[in-house]
C-alpha cells in the first residue's frame, strides 16, 4: 500500500472534518492505496460515542463518506460531492476497539455520477458497515477552480 498525498494541504480553506490533520474536532483521516481500493485506517474513542461503548452511526456514515471521497480524488483525479450515501449497519463498533478499516472502490461510473462500495471492519477482521455511495464528479475545469491539481501517492 501507498500512502496518499493530500493535495488540500496547504489550502487556506481547507478544514475538512474527515480528513483535514488541523481541525481539532475532526477524525484525522489519512489514506492509502491498495490496489483498485482507497484504504484508511482510524481509532475510535469514547468522544465519538452514541450508545454506551458504541461508536454514533453518524460517524460510522462520515468515515465511509469521506473514504468514498477520497476514491473519487486518487482514482478520478477530480473532486466531487455525495448525490446518495446508503449505510448499513451489521453489527455495533466499540468506541474502544482499538483500530477500523475503512476500505471503498468503484462499482460503476455513468457519465458524472460514480457509484463506491465501502467497507468498515473492525479489529477482528469483522465486517461492521457496508456503504453504497453515489458522487457527483466534478470536471477537471471545476476541481481546478475549487483549488483541486493532482492528488498523488508516496514514493
Amino acid at each position: 500500500m501507498k500512502r496518499i498525498l493530500n493535495p488540500w494541504i496547504g489550502h487556506p480553506k481547507y478544514n475538512c472534518f474527515g480528513c483535514s490533520p488541523n481541525n481539532p474536532f475532526g477524525l484525522h483521516m489519512e489514506f492509502f492505496e491498495d490496489g483498485d481500493d482507497v484504504v484508511s485506517t482510524w481509532h475510535p474513542g469514547t468522544h465519538y460515542q452514541g450508545w454506551i461503548d458504541t461508536v454514533h452511526g453518524g460517524i460510522l456514515s462520515t468515515l465511509i463518506d469521506e473514504v468514498c471521497g477520497w476514491v473519487v480524488t486518487r482514482k478520478l483525479q477530480t473532486s466531487g460531492y455525495t448525490v446518495k450515501l446508503n449505510v448499513r449497519f451489521r453489527k455495533a463498533v466499540s468506541t474502544t476497539d482499538p483500530e477500523l478499516t475503512i476500505r471503498a472502490h468503484i462499482t460503476k461510473q455513468e457519465r458524472s455520477l460514480v457509484y463506491i462500495h465501502a467497507e468498515i471492519t473492525n479489529s477482528k477482521g469483522e465486517l461492521c458497515n457496508e456503504g453504497e455511495v453515489v458522487y457527483f464528479v466534478m470536471n477537471q475545469e471545476k476541481a481546478k477552480k475549487m483549488g483541486f491539481m493532482r492528488c498523488e501517492v508516496e514514493e
